[in-house]
């Protein structure tokens, strides 16, 4: 009898055991996974078209927190006891970059760095200048795509080259749809970027809310201190008329072809 009780206690501390050990494997899975997204790489999705074409509605991607240092605002809520940034690193011209925007302290934005503090930036005839200089321009194809106009609407394209050598695409709505502020955005006073602050454009310059407008739809100068990292890689990327309740579409609505793509 009392080896039958034995034999039973002994499988019941096996099971305890077992179940203790998976809590510890999970509680520490967890632990890894906080502080990777804390302190190294954290996914963002992208929800809007500002950056279209190099980054489209419903691509996921990830963010290296500690390119540039940090800042209260690389914390969950802000949570860091700090102001400024440590570890810091400047960032470069051209870098694609999520930060906070000035407006609130807590929304994501995601835009093209192009502008450094003492830098003087205009847009000439759509042209960006950068210190009175004009950053290379060359037209790229146009595509056909849908946009706030309607279907099937003429985009053009050009790419920019900056005197680093970065390169990349930006587009421009047709001239019969390009109205209203991001028409007269063509053409802009000269911004002088303060000091620990820098200046962003999107890629898709006639659908931007960027550095160009400082009003309630804008974000001005961006301070060094809402930088929360670069964008590196895309991880998965979704067509944008997908839905999350639909996950048998996905393997036709799933672009393959973007997944792996680094970010330039």
């Amino acid at each position: 009898m009392m080896s039958v009780k034995t034999e039973v206690t002994q499988e019941k501390d096996k099971k305890e055991s077992s179940a203790y050990d998976l809590a510890v494997v999970l509680l520490q899975a967890i632990a890894i996974a906080i502080v990777i997204r804390i302190f190294l790489f954290q996914p963002f999705n992208i929800p809007s078209g500002s950056m279209i074409p190099t980054l489209l509605v419903g691509d996921y991607l990830f963010v290296s927190k500690y390119s540039y240092g940090y800042s209260k605002y690389s914390f969950p809520f802000g949570a860091g006891m700090f102001n400024g940034r440590i570890l810091a690193s400047d960032p470069d011209r051209g870098d694609v970059i999520v930060f906070k925007t000035p407006r609130d302290n807590s929304t994501d934005y995601i835009k093209r760095l192009v502008g450094l503090p003492g830098d003087r930036i205009q847009l000439i005839g759509g042209q960006l200048y950068v210190n009175g200089e004009g950053v290379k321009r060359e037209r790229a194809p146009d595509a056909v795509m849908d946009t706030k106009c309607g279907p099937n609407q003429t985009v053009h394209q050009y790419r920019e080259t900056l005197p680093s050598g970065r390169s990349y695409l930006t587009q421009k709505l047709s001239e019969t749809c390009r109205l209203g502020r991001f028409g007269a955005a063509d053409d802009t006073e000269v911004f002088v970027v303060p000091p620990q602050h820098y200046f962003f454009l999107g890629d898709n310059r006639d659908d931007s809310a960027d550095s160009r407008f400082f009003d309630g739809n804008g974000i001005g100068y961006v301070p060094s201190e809402n930088l929360v990292g670069r964008a590196r890689v895309l991880f998965f990327s979704l067509d944008e008329s997908a839905t999350w309740l639909a996950p048998w579409r996905w393997p036709l609505e799933i672009r393959w072809s973007r997944i792996g793509t680094v970010i330039h």
